[in-house]
């Protein structure tokens, strides 16, 4: 299940934050995740979401 999702994430190659996270996912283990990919250096970017 992928929604939409706007904010910043860090990119460990660039070590700075980015933005945007392109989308929400959930994981198998029930966690929700912000991922996307750098404007900058293509690599992919996550961030943990809250549970709210």
């Amino acid at each position: 299940m992928a929604e939409a999702f706007e904010g910043e994430a860090y990119c460990v190659k660039c070590k700075a934050k980015r933005s945007p996270i392109e989308r929400r996912v959930e994981e198998t283990n029930g966690r929700r995740m912000g991922k996307g990919k750098c404007p900058v250096c293509g690599t992919t970017v996550v961030r943990i979401l809250g549970k709210a």
